[in-house]
Protein backbone atom coordinates (compact mmCIF):
# COMPACT_ATOMS: atom_id res chain seq x y z
CA UNK A 1 0.00 0.00 0.00
CA UNK A 2 1.44 3.39 -0.96
CA UNK A 3 1.26 6.25 0.76
CA UNK A 4 -0.76 9.27 -1.23
CA UNK A 5 1.89 11.58 -0.18
CA UNK A 6 4.96 9.58 -0.83
CA UNK A 7 5.55 9.70 3.50
CA UNK A 8 5.96 6.70 5.56
CA UNK A 9 6.58 6.59 9.41
CA UNK A 10 7.71 3.68 11.37
CA UNK A 11 6.72 3.37 14.44
CA UNK A 12 7.08 1.49 17.73
CA UNK A 13 10.16 -0.03 16.79
CA UNK A 14 13.68 -0.14 17.98
CA UNK A 15 16.47 1.31 15.81
CA UNK A 16 19.60 0.54 15.87
CA UNK A 17 22.39 3.50 16.70
CA UNK A 18 25.41 3.97 14.97
CA UNK A 19 27.03 2.89 18.42
CA UNK A 20 25.33 -0.37 18.80
CA UNK A 21 22.57 1.35 20.97
CA UNK A 22 18.53 0.56 20.13
CA UNK A 23 16.82 3.24 20.50
CA UNK A 24 12.58 3.85 20.47
CA UNK A 25 11.98 6.30 18.25
CA UNK A 26 10.05 6.49 14.91
CA UNK A 27 11.66 6.46 11.30
CA UNK A 28 10.42 8.68 8.87
CA UNK A 29 11.15 8.22 5.12
CA UNK A 30 10.17 9.35 1.46
CA UNK A 31 9.11 5.81 -0.65
CA UNK A 32 9.53 7.66 -3.23
CA UNK A 33 12.65 9.06 -3.39
CA UNK A 34 13.70 5.84 -1.74
CA UNK A 35 15.51 7.99 1.12
CA UNK A 36 15.21 8.17 4.99
CA UNK A 37 13.97 11.82 6.43
CA UNK A 38 15.09 13.63 9.21
CA UNK A 39 11.04 14.18 10.46
CA UNK A 40 11.77 17.36 12.02
CA UNK A 41 13.04 18.84 9.31
CA UNK A 42 10.70 17.62 6.69
CA UNK A 43 7.50 18.33 9.28
CA UNK A 44 8.76 22.38 9.20
CA UNK A 45 9.39 22.24 5.57
CA UNK A 46 6.23 20.14 4.30
CA UNK A 47 3.64 21.11 7.23
CA UNK A 48 2.38 17.29 6.65
CA UNK A 49 2.34 14.12 8.45
CA UNK A 50 3.24 10.46 6.90
CA UNK A 51 0.11 9.13 5.07
CA UNK A 52 0.99 5.87 5.88
CA UNK A 53 2.05 4.66 8.97
CA UNK A 54 3.53 1.36 9.90
CA UNK A 55 3.59 -0.40 13.45
CA UNK A 56 6.42 -2.59 13.78
CA UNK A 57 4.93 -3.81 17.24
CA UNK A 58 8.31 -3.17 19.21
CA UNK A 59 10.94 -4.84 16.62
CA UNK A 60 13.80 -3.47 15.36
CA UNK A 61 13.88 -1.31 11.90
CA UNK A 62 17.52 -2.22 10.99
CA UNK A 63 19.39 -0.21 7.99
CA UNK A 64 19.86 -3.36 5.79
CA UNK A 65 22.49 -5.68 6.06
CA UNK A 66 25.68 -5.73 3.76
CA UNK A 67 27.76 -8.25 2.73
CA UNK A 68 31.42 -7.27 1.50
CA UNK A 69 32.02 -11.09 0.82
CA UNK A 70 29.82 -13.42 -0.72
CA UNK A 71 30.88 -15.66 -3.88
CA UNK A 72 27.52 -16.46 -4.74
CA UNK A 73 23.99 -17.56 -3.90
CA UNK A 74 21.03 -19.79 -5.53
CA UNK A 75 22.83 -21.81 -8.13
CA UNK A 76 24.61 -18.64 -9.42
CA UNK A 77 28.47 -18.74 -9.29
CA UNK A 78 29.98 -15.23 -9.98
CA UNK A 79 33.04 -16.82 -10.37
CA UNK A 80 31.99 -18.42 -13.36
CA UNK A 81 31.37 -17.33 -17.02
CA UNK A 82 30.28 -19.55 -19.79
CA UNK A 83 31.10 -16.69 -22.33
CA UNK A 84 27.00 -15.70 -22.58
CA UNK A 85 26.81 -12.11 -20.70
CA UNK A 86 22.87 -12.08 -20.57
CA UNK A 87 23.04 -15.17 -18.62
CA UNK A 88 25.80 -14.03 -16.10
CA UNK A 89 23.86 -10.47 -16.29
CA UNK A 90 20.57 -13.03 -14.75
CA UNK A 91 22.62 -15.05 -12.63
CA UNK A 92 23.18 -11.29 -11.23
CA UNK A 93 19.32 -10.45 -11.02
CA UNK A 94 18.57 -13.60 -9.89
CA UNK A 95 20.67 -13.47 -6.86
CA UNK A 96 20.09 -9.65 -6.30
CA UNK A 97 16.40 -10.45 -6.33
CA UNK A 98 16.18 -13.60 -4.03
CA UNK A 99 19.28 -13.00 -1.46
CA UNK A 100 16.83 -9.68 0.18
CA UNK A 101 15.04 -12.67 2.61
CA UNK A 102 18.32 -13.17 4.52
CA UNK A 103 17.50 -9.04 5.36
CA UNK A 104 20.83 -8.35 2.62
CA UNK A 105 20.21 -5.47 0.81
CA UNK A 106 23.69 -4.74 -0.67
CA UNK A 107 26.27 -6.69 -0.97
CA UNK A 108 29.68 -7.26 -3.02
CA UNK A 109 30.08 -9.90 -5.23
CA UNK A 110 33.21 -12.05 -4.88
CA UNK A 111 35.23 -13.83 -7.34
CA UNK A 112 37.86 -16.14 -6.29
CA UNK A 113 41.01 -17.08 -8.50
CA UNK A 114 40.56 -17.28 -12.48
CA UNK A 115 42.47 -17.97 -15.09
CA UNK A 116 43.85 -14.78 -15.82
CA UNK A 117 41.94 -13.73 -19.09
CA UNK A 118 38.59 -13.84 -17.18
CA UNK A 119 39.08 -11.20 -15.11
CA UNK A 120 38.39 -7.99 -17.52
CA UNK A 121 35.26 -9.63 -18.53
CA UNK A 122 33.65 -10.69 -15.40
CA UNK A 123 35.11 -7.43 -13.22
CA UNK A 124 33.61 -5.53 -16.29
CA UNK A 125 29.87 -6.86 -16.06
CA UNK A 126 30.10 -6.89 -12.14
CA UNK A 127 29.26 -3.26 -11.99
CA UNK A 128 27.31 -1.67 -9.17
CA UNK A 129 23.53 -2.91 -10.40
CA UNK A 130 20.26 -3.17 -8.96
CA UNK A 131 16.47 -3.36 -9.63
CA UNK A 132 13.42 -1.56 -8.17
CA UNK A 133 12.60 -5.15 -6.17
CA UNK A 134 16.46 -6.13 -5.56
CA UNK A 135 19.51 -6.22 -3.04
CA UNK A 136 22.07 -3.69 -4.74
CA UNK A 137 25.24 -5.20 -5.93
CA UNK A 138 27.54 -2.69 -5.30
CA UNK A 139 30.33 -3.46 -7.58
CA UNK A 140 33.38 -6.42 -7.14
CA UNK A 141 35.76 -8.07 -4.53
CA UNK A 142 38.62 -9.52 -6.43
CA UNK A 143 39.76 -12.60 -4.36
CA UNK A 144 43.09 -13.38 -5.76
CA UNK A 145 45.10 -14.25 -7.85
CA UNK A 146 48.20 -12.69 -6.19
CA UNK A 147 47.59 -14.69 -2.96
CA UNK A 148 50.23 -16.90 -1.23
CA UNK A 149 50.38 -20.48 -2.38
CA UNK A 150 50.44 -21.82 1.24
CA UNK A 151 47.39 -20.09 2.34
CA UNK A 152 45.74 -20.65 -1.01
CA UNK A 153 43.05 -22.62 0.72
CA UNK A 154 40.23 -23.99 -2.02
CA UNK A 155 42.15 -21.51 -4.63
CA UNK A 156 43.41 -22.78 -7.74
CA UNK A 157 47.11 -23.47 -7.60
CA UNK A 158 47.91 -23.11 -10.67
CA UNK A 159 46.26 -19.51 -11.12
CA UNK A 160 48.43 -18.11 -8.50
CA UNK A 161 50.47 -14.95 -9.91
CA UNK A 162 53.40 -12.54 -8.21
CA UNK A 163 52.73 -8.77 -9.23
CA UNK A 164 56.62 -8.19 -10.86
CA UNK A 165 55.96 -5.18 -12.34
CA UNK A 166 53.49 -3.63 -9.32
CA UNK A 167 50.10 -1.93 -10.58
CA UNK A 168 51.29 -2.81 -14.30
CA UNK A 169 50.65 -6.80 -13.43
CA UNK A 170 47.36 -5.85 -11.59
CA UNK A 171 46.22 -4.25 -14.49
CA UNK A 172 47.38 -6.55 -16.98
CA UNK A 173 45.28 -9.32 -14.94
CA UNK A 174 42.07 -7.01 -14.10
CA UNK A 175 41.87 -5.19 -17.03
CA UNK A 176 43.06 -1.23 -16.44
CA UNK A 177 39.51 -0.19 -17.46
CA UNK A 178 38.36 -1.98 -14.39
CA UNK A 179 41.25 -0.33 -12.01
CA UNK A 180 40.63 3.36 -12.96
CA UNK A 181 40.22 6.02 -10.60
CA UNK A 182 36.97 6.10 -8.33
CA UNK A 183 34.78 8.38 -10.45
CA UNK A 184 36.09 7.09 -14.11
CA UNK A 185 35.29 3.79 -13.29
CA UNK A 186 31.52 4.95 -12.01
CA UNK A 187 30.77 7.14 -15.04
CA UNK A 188 31.83 4.57 -17.28
CA UNK A 189 28.60 3.10 -17.83
CA UNK A 190 25.74 3.69 -15.66
CA UNK A 191 24.11 6.06 -13.19
CA UNK A 192 25.04 4.81 -9.89
CA UNK A 193 26.53 7.18 -7.53
CA UNK A 194 28.34 4.59 -5.26
CA UNK A 195 30.41 1.61 -6.33
CA UNK A 196 32.79 -0.56 -4.49
CA UNK A 197 36.23 -2.27 -5.49
CA UNK A 198 38.12 -4.73 -3.06
CA UNK A 199 40.94 -6.55 -3.91
CA UNK A 200 42.26 -9.28 -1.83
CA UNK A 201 46.15 -9.91 -2.12
CA UNK A 202 49.23 -11.29 0.24
CA UNK A 203 51.36 -8.19 0.76
CA UNK A 204 54.10 -10.22 0.90
CA UNK A 205 54.07 -11.62 -2.39
CA UNK A 206 56.56 -10.15 -5.31
CA UNK A 207 55.30 -6.57 -6.56
CA UNK A 208 52.26 -6.26 -4.35
CA UNK A 209 53.37 -4.27 -1.45
CA UNK A 210 54.57 -1.55 -3.80
CA UNK A 211 50.78 -1.56 -5.45
CA UNK A 212 49.09 -1.04 -2.76
CA UNK A 213 49.44 2.65 -2.23
CA UNK A 214 48.29 3.64 -5.86
CA UNK A 215 45.18 0.84 -6.05
CA UNK A 216 44.25 3.07 -2.84
CA UNK A 217 44.41 5.93 -4.53
CA UNK A 218 41.62 4.65 -7.23
CA UNK A 219 39.22 4.12 -4.75
CA UNK A 220 40.08 0.90 -4.30
CA UNK A 221 39.75 -1.04 -0.77
CA UNK A 222 42.89 -3.36 -0.25
CA UNK A 223 42.27 -5.86 1.91
CA UNK A 224 45.61 -8.44 3.32
CA UNK A 225 44.25 -12.07 2.99
CA UNK A 226 45.42 -15.61 1.86
CA UNK A 227 48.65 -14.75 3.32
CA UNK A 228 51.58 -15.55 5.52
CA UNK A 229 52.56 -12.05 6.15
CA UNK A 230 54.87 -11.03 9.28
CA UNK A 231 53.74 -8.56 11.60
CA UNK A 232 56.02 -6.09 10.13
CA UNK A 233 54.85 -7.13 6.36
CA UNK A 234 51.08 -6.55 7.35
CA UNK A 235 51.98 -3.31 9.42
CA UNK A 236 53.62 -1.97 6.38
CA UNK A 237 50.16 -2.98 4.23
CA UNK A 238 48.10 -1.00 6.82
CA UNK A 239 50.63 1.62 6.15
CA UNK A 240 50.67 1.92 2.59
CA UNK A 241 46.83 2.30 2.63
CA UNK A 242 44.88 -1.30 3.52
CA UNK A 243 42.22 -0.82 5.46
CA UNK A 244 40.86 -4.58 5.55
CA UNK A 245 41.86 -8.15 6.55
CA UNK A 246 39.98 -11.08 4.44
CA UNK A 247 38.23 -14.05 6.74
CA UNK A 248 40.61 -13.20 10.16
CA UNK A 249 41.70 -16.20 11.46
CA UNK A 250 41.65 -18.28 7.93
CA UNK A 251 44.39 -18.28 5.59
CA UNK A 252 46.76 -16.65 7.80
CA UNK A 253 49.63 -17.63 10.23
CA UNK A 254 48.10 -18.35 13.63
CA UNK A 255 48.56 -16.30 16.57
CA UNK A 256 51.50 -16.74 17.95
CA UNK A 257 53.19 -14.15 20.81
CA UNK A 258 56.45 -13.25 19.15
CA UNK A 259 55.16 -12.50 15.52
CA UNK A 260 51.25 -12.09 15.68
CA UNK A 261 51.13 -11.51 12.19
CA UNK A 262 48.08 -9.92 10.19
CA UNK A 263 46.16 -10.79 13.67
CA UNK A 264 48.46 -9.25 15.41
CA UNK A 265 47.32 -6.02 13.55
CA UNK A 266 43.67 -5.76 15.83
CA UNK A 267 45.91 -5.23 18.84
CA UNK A 268 48.29 -2.87 17.49
CA UNK A 269 50.89 -1.25 19.53
CA UNK A 270 50.82 2.80 20.30
CA UNK A 271 54.39 1.92 21.18
CA UNK A 272 55.39 0.51 17.77
CA UNK A 273 54.27 3.58 16.12
CA UNK A 274 55.42 6.13 18.21
CA UNK A 275 58.17 8.13 15.94
CA UNK A 276 60.82 7.23 18.17
CA UNK A 277 60.23 3.63 18.35
CA UNK A 278 62.91 1.50 17.24
CA UNK A 279 60.13 0.32 14.12
CA UNK A 280 60.21 3.57 12.99
CA UNK A 281 61.57 2.12 10.12
CA UNK A 282 58.06 1.07 9.01
CA UNK A 283 57.46 4.77 8.26
CA UNK A 284 59.46 5.08 5.31
CA UNK A 285 58.17 6.79 2.29
CA UNK A 286 60.52 4.21 0.37
CA UNK A 287 59.86 0.77 1.62
CA UNK A 288 61.86 -1.97 0.16
CA UNK A 289 61.13 -5.39 1.17
CA UNK A 290 64.31 -7.86 1.41
CA UNK A 291 64.19 -11.72 2.50
CA UNK A 292 60.31 -11.69 1.93
CA UNK A 293 58.71 -14.70 0.76
CA UNK A 294 58.89 -14.89 -2.91
CA UNK A 295 55.87 -15.43 -5.77
CA UNK A 296 53.77 -18.44 -5.33
CA UNK A 297 54.81 -19.70 -8.22
CA UNK A 298 58.63 -20.13 -6.72
CA UNK A 299 60.48 -23.26 -5.97
CA UNK A 300 60.89 -21.20 -2.46
CA UNK A 301 56.89 -21.26 -1.94
CA UNK A 302 56.48 -25.22 -3.63
CA UNK A 303 58.53 -27.06 -0.99
CA UNK A 304 55.93 -25.85 1.56
CA UNK A 305 52.88 -28.38 2.30
CA UNK A 306 49.67 -26.70 2.51
CA UNK A 307 47.16 -26.76 4.83
CA UNK A 308 44.51 -29.02 4.77
CA UNK A 309 41.85 -26.19 5.94
CA UNK A 310 41.80 -22.74 5.91
CA UNK A 311 40.23 -22.76 9.42
CA UNK A 312 41.87 -25.14 11.00
CA UNK A 313 45.29 -24.93 9.94
CA UNK A 314 47.13 -28.03 11.09
CA UNK A 315 50.49 -28.01 9.46
CA UNK A 316 53.84 -26.03 9.48
CA UNK A 317 53.18 -22.19 8.17
CA UNK A 318 56.32 -21.58 5.62
CA UNK A 319 59.07 -19.81 7.28
CA UNK A 320 58.01 -16.16 7.73
CA UNK A 321 60.28 -12.79 6.83
CA UNK A 322 63.04 -11.84 9.48
CA UNK A 323 61.69 -9.85 12.09
CA UNK A 324 62.58 -6.19 10.64
CA UNK A 325 62.36 -7.00 6.81
CA UNK A 326 61.76 -3.20 5.87
CA UNK A 327 64.65 -0.84 5.47
CA UNK A 328 64.58 2.91 4.31
CA UNK A 329 66.31 3.35 0.94
CA UNK A 330 68.91 5.91 3.07
CA UNK A 331 69.73 5.48 6.76
CA UNK A 332 67.64 7.29 10.00
CA UNK A 333 63.82 8.18 9.79
CA UNK A 334 61.74 9.01 6.85
CA UNK A 335 58.50 10.83 6.99
CA UNK A 336 55.54 8.81 6.53
CA UNK A 337 53.99 7.98 3.36
CA UNK A 338 52.26 10.93 1.33
CA UNK A 339 48.57 10.59 1.95
CA UNK A 340 49.23 9.07 5.62
CA UNK A 341 48.57 11.79 8.25
CA UNK A 342 51.10 11.48 11.40
CA UNK A 343 48.87 12.15 14.55
CA UNK A 344 50.82 13.23 17.67
CA UNK A 345 52.25 9.79 19.59
CA UNK A 346 52.59 9.80 22.88
CA UNK A 347 56.18 8.04 23.75
CA UNK A 348 56.46 9.10 27.75
CA UNK A 349 54.26 7.59 30.36
CA UNK A 350 51.39 9.22 31.91
CA UNK A 351 49.35 9.23 34.48
CA UNK A 352 45.45 9.77 32.38
CA UNK A 353 43.75 6.25 33.14
CA UNK A 354 41.87 5.07 29.75
CA UNK A 355 44.22 7.54 27.69
CA UNK A 356 45.82 5.52 25.06
CA UNK A 357 48.31 7.44 22.87
CA UNK A 358 47.50 8.29 19.39
CA UNK A 359 48.60 5.63 16.56
CA UNK A 360 49.97 6.92 13.25
CA UNK A 361 47.55 4.62 11.21
CA UNK A 362 44.13 3.13 11.87
CA UNK A 363 43.83 -0.36 12.55
CA UNK A 364 42.32 -1.88 9.67
CA UNK A 365 38.78 -3.56 9.94
CA UNK A 366 38.58 -7.40 9.71
CA UNK A 367 35.94 -9.51 8.02
CA UNK A 368 34.96 -12.90 10.13
CA UNK A 369 32.70 -16.17 9.06
CA UNK A 370 30.54 -16.16 12.12
CA UNK A 371 29.18 -19.91 11.26
CA UNK A 372 30.79 -21.53 14.35
CA UNK A 373 32.84 -23.61 12.22
CA UNK A 374 35.72 -21.25 10.48
CA UNK A 375 35.89 -19.38 13.53
CA UNK A 376 35.99 -20.97 17.10
CA UNK A 377 33.37 -18.45 19.42
CA UNK A 378 36.09 -17.92 21.75
CA UNK A 379 38.28 -16.49 18.94
CA UNK A 380 35.12 -14.20 17.64
CA UNK A 381 34.94 -12.77 20.61
CA UNK A 382 38.79 -11.99 21.34
CA UNK A 383 39.00 -10.59 18.21
CA UNK A 384 35.77 -8.35 18.92
CA UNK A 385 37.29 -7.15 21.99
CA UNK A 386 40.07 -6.36 20.93
CA UNK A 387 39.10 -3.83 18.18
CA UNK A 388 35.32 -3.50 18.11
CA UNK A 389 35.46 -0.76 15.46
CA UNK A 390 36.58 -2.63 12.89
CA UNK A 391 34.53 -6.12 13.23
CA UNK A 392 32.69 -6.78 10.02
CA UNK A 393 30.81 -10.32 9.73
CA UNK A 394 30.75 -11.69 6.07
CA UNK A 395 28.82 -15.07 4.69
CA UNK A 396 31.95 -16.08 2.04
CA UNK A 397 29.20 -17.91 0.99
CA UNK A 398 29.34 -20.18 -2.03
CA UNK A 399 26.73 -20.62 -4.77
CA UNK A 400 24.60 -22.85 -2.82
CA UNK A 401 23.79 -20.30 -0.21
CA UNK A 402 20.04 -21.01 0.22
CA UNK A 403 17.98 -21.06 3.21
CA UNK A 404 16.02 -23.95 2.03
CA UNK A 405 18.83 -25.92 0.44
CA UNK A 406 19.00 -29.48 2.08
CA UNK A 407 22.46 -31.11 3.08
CA UNK A 408 24.25 -33.25 0.79
CA UNK A 409 26.64 -33.49 -2.34
CA UNK A 410 25.91 -30.40 -4.43
CA UNK A 411 28.11 -29.38 -7.96
CA UNK A 412 30.45 -26.51 -7.76
CA UNK A 413 33.22 -26.03 -10.96
CA UNK A 414 35.34 -27.89 -12.59
CA UNK A 415 34.48 -31.01 -11.93
CA UNK A 416 34.81 -30.21 -8.33
CA UNK A 417 31.63 -30.89 -6.02
CA UNK A 418 30.91 -29.60 -2.44
CA UNK A 419 29.48 -31.37 0.50
CA UNK A 420 27.01 -29.59 2.58
CA UNK A 421 26.54 -30.45 6.56
CA UNK A 422 24.53 -28.02 8.17
CA UNK A 423 26.35 -24.57 8.03
CA UNK A 424 29.52 -26.66 7.13
CA UNK A 425 30.56 -26.87 3.69
CA UNK A 426 34.01 -28.51 2.25
CA UNK A 427 35.56 -29.99 -0.83
CA UNK A 428 34.39 -33.59 -1.89
CA UNK A 429 36.64 -36.10 -0.70
CA UNK A 430 38.96 -33.78 1.39
CA UNK A 431 38.72 -31.61 4.82
CA UNK A 432 39.02 -28.10 3.08
CA UNK A 433 36.73 -25.43 3.63
CA UNK A 434 35.15 -24.14 0.77
CA UNK A 435 33.75 -20.98 1.78
CA UNK A 436 30.27 -21.10 3.57
CA UNK A 437 26.33 -21.26 3.47
CA UNK A 438 25.12 -19.70 6.42
CA UNK A 439 23.31 -16.39 6.08
CA UNK A 440 24.42 -13.10 6.90
CA UNK A 441 21.38 -12.82 9.28
CA UNK A 442 22.11 -15.85 11.15
CA UNK A 443 26.00 -14.50 11.02
CA UNK A 444 24.34 -11.40 13.43
CA UNK A 445 22.45 -14.01 15.67
CA UNK A 446 25.72 -16.00 16.26
CA UNK A 447 27.97 -13.01 16.92
CA UNK A 448 25.57 -11.84 19.37
CA UNK A 449 25.64 -15.18 21.27
CA UNK A 450 29.25 -15.62 20.86
CA UNK A 451 30.13 -12.69 22.01
CA UNK A 452 27.85 -11.84 24.84
CA UNK A 453 27.42 -8.49 22.75
CA UNK A 454 23.86 -6.90 22.65
CA UNK A 455 21.50 -7.17 19.52
CA UNK A 456 22.04 -3.96 18.56
CA UNK A 457 25.97 -4.14 18.41
CA UNK A 458 26.22 -7.52 16.44
CA UNK A 459 24.15 -5.65 13.72
CA UNK A 460 26.38 -2.67 13.37
CA UNK A 461 29.16 -5.07 12.56
CA UNK A 462 26.70 -6.17 9.55
CA UNK A 463 25.62 -2.36 8.76
CA UNK A 464 27.49 0.31 9.68
CA UNK A 465 31.09 -1.34 9.94
CA UNK A 466 31.47 -2.79 6.46
CA UNK A 467 29.75 0.87 4.97
CA UNK A 468 32.22 2.86 7.09
CA UNK A 469 35.22 0.68 5.73
CA UNK A 470 33.86 1.02 2.31
CA UNK A 471 33.57 4.85 2.57
CA UNK A 472 29.74 4.21 1.73
CA UNK A 473 28.26 5.27 5.38
CA UNK A 474 26.49 8.13 4.54
CA UNK A 475 23.97 5.91 1.61
CA UNK A 476 24.20 2.69 3.13
CA UNK A 477 24.27 0.84 6.13
CA UNK A 478 23.11 3.83 8.41
CA UNK A 479 19.55 5.40 8.93
CA UNK A 480 20.78 8.86 8.98
CA UNK A 481 19.01 11.09 6.93
CA UNK A 482 19.74 11.00 3.14
CA UNK A 483 20.33 7.53 3.07
CA UNK A 484 19.29 5.16 1.23
CA UNK A 485 15.93 3.23 2.79
CA UNK A 486 16.79 0.00 2.57
CA UNK A 487 15.52 -1.69 5.77
CA UNK A 488 14.76 -5.06 7.59
CA UNK A 489 12.59 -5.52 10.07
CA UNK A 490 13.77 -8.22 12.46
CA UNK A 491 12.33 -9.50 15.67
CA UNK A 492 13.59 -8.95 19.01
CA UNK A 493 15.62 -12.75 18.46
CA UNK A 494 17.47 -11.31 15.26
CA UNK A 495 15.09 -13.42 12.88
CA UNK A 496 14.52 -11.09 9.32
CA UNK A 497 10.48 -10.22 8.91
CA UNK A 498 10.79 -8.27 6.11
CA UNK A 499 13.29 -6.39 3.90
CA UNK A 500 12.64 -2.79 2.46
CA UNK A 501 14.46 -2.04 -0.73
CA UNK A 502 14.13 1.94 -1.83
CA UNK A 503 11.56 2.53 0.76
CA UNK A 504 9.33 -0.18 -0.58
CA UNK A 505 8.75 -4.04 0.81
CA UNK A 506 10.13 -6.37 -1.73
CA UNK A 507 9.72 -9.25 0.92
CA UNK A 508 8.32 -10.19 3.85
CA UNK A 509 7.98 -13.31 6.13
CA UNK A 510 4.41 -13.33 6.56
CA UNK A 511 3.77 -13.57 2.50
CA UNK A 512 6.94 -16.15 1.71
Amino acid sequence: MASSNGLVCFTNCLLPQEDGNLLEKDLWIDERRGVILDAQKTFFLRKERPDRIVNLNGNILSPGLLDIQINGAYGFDFSVYDGDDNAYKQGMKMVAERIVETGVTSLVPTIITQEKSLYPTLLNLLRPFSTSESATLLGWHAEGPFIEHAKRGAHAPSFLLSAPESVKSFESVYGARNLAEAEDWLMARDSHNIGVRIITAAPEIDGVMPSIKELSRRGITFSIGHSIASSDVATAAVMQGARLITHLFNAMPLLHHRDPSIIGLLGASPHLSAPTSPSNLLFSSDLRIENVVQSPTSPMSANFKTSRSEALDDTATPLQSPTQPLTPASGGHTPAPSGISRMTSRTFLHLEKGQVADMIFERPFYGMIVDGIHCHPNSVRLAYSSHPEGCILITDAMKILDPHLKDGVHDWRDGKRFVKEGDKLYLEGTTTLAGSVITLDKCVRNFSRFTGCSLGEAIKCATFNPAKCLGIENEKGTLRPGAHADLVVLSREGAVLSTWVKGKEVWSSTAA
